[in-house]
């Protein structure tokens, strides 16, 4: 990736942030490209934070904007011409999508159409994109394979991330641009996203709040640290689908789609547990915090699957690549992050 231009969507959020700062310091001779809204759908200091970070840096240029915006998006491939592409701007979580709709069509659908027609327009080496493991549903199998049928969503959110795996593959087919996606697993981390249960129980706790754990403690989460997110992600940035043509001389579309995930999903009781040691020993809480008296055990909630389990074989077979951050190591960043941030 020596000397490309590269742009990155959903650059203040987290795991574009990290993205950046990890191609930053491997890269210096690539020119990064960020856009973002810095739109409130959370905290815009843990954006800003972010974001201040990665501008300390000459090869960082950032752009304030919607995907939504054809235009923009259209002026900013015309100017910078880049030759790799990362979509990971996009309106996330399952929940929010149930009472936001809007939200998801307009930067999931019409954002991302605008990201595949830039491409079209200014032809790039790769298109790397955010999916997730949303699109599975209710699937039975486990670990869910991407050679696994996924038609039925329990979610907007869900849907509209299936939908971006279809659209790259028109695309692909259609102008031979390669394109990969990735099915992201729960990510957590420091400075994440505070919608997500580890961050959400931890100002609940913080606060003396009870902290409600779904479906009676009886779901699973495939945990993915963000630094193993953010290396699957570097590693396919580096090797496009190759181009080619079929038996009848026309392109095969240059195609691909890949699980990132731990490969171990854990059980949220357990996962509330090693949290809640994780956040006494950082000094986030005391010692002899009463946890039990803390939660509560609810019925599961709509849009949400009991477990999240994902096969890796693929992206270890063509990218040697294996998630590897134990959950115990990746809350302990967090904790130590939380402690140092907010308090």
């Amino acid at each position: 990736m020596n000397n490309k231009t590269i742009i990155v969507t959903g650059a203040a959020g987290f795991i574009g942030a990290n993205l950046v700062k990890r191609l930053l310091a491997d890269v210096p001779t690539a020119k990064i490209i960020g856009i973002d809204s810095v739109n409130d759908y959370y905290d815009v200091r843990l954006k800003e934070y972010r974001l201040d970070e990665l501008s300390r840096n000459d090869s960082f240029t950032f752009i304030k904007g919607n995907i939504a915006d054809k235009e923009l998006i259209e002026a900013v491939f015309e100017k910078y011409r880049p030759d790799v592409v990362v979509n990971l701007a996009a309106q996330a979580g399952v929940r929010y999508s149930i009472t936001n709709p809007d939200a998801y069509i307009e930067s999931n659908l019409v954002g991302f159409f605008n990201i595949l027609e830039a491409c079209r327009n200014y032809p790039v080496e790769h298109l790397v994109y955010a999916s997730s493991s949303s699109v599975y549903g209710t699937n039975k199998k486990v670990p869910y394979s991407t050679d696994d049928k996924v038609d039925n969503p329990v979610s907007l959110y869900a849907a509209t991330k299936k939908s971006n795996e279809l659209m790259a593959h028109a695309y692909s087919k259609l102008y031979n641009i390669p394109s990969t996606g990735l099915r992201f697993f729960t990510v957590y981390g420091p400075a994440g996203r505070p919608d997500m249960a580890y961050f959400g129980f931890t100002n609940k706790l913080v606060n003396g709040e009870t902290i409600k754990i779904f479906n009676f403690g009886n779901c699973k989460r495939d945990f993915t640290f963000v630094d193993d997110i953010v290396e699957g992600v570097v590693r396919v940035m580096q090797g496009a689908p190759e181009k080619k043509n079929g038996e009848d001389g026309l392109p095969v579309p240059p195609y691909a789609v890949y699980n990132i995930g731990n490969n171990q999903p854990e059980n949220l009781l357990d996962f509330v547990q090693i949290l809640s040691e994780e956040l006494v020993r950082a000094g986030v809480l005391p010692g002899d915090y009463d946890f039990e008296s803390h939660k509560e055990l609810v019925p599961m909630q709509p849009g949400d699957v009991p477990i999240t389990f994902a096969d890796t074989d693929a992206l270890e077979r063509d990218y040697g690549f294996k998630p590897s951050t134990s959950l115990r190591d990746g809350l302990r960043k967090f904790a130590e992050w939380y402690k140092e941030f907010y308090m």
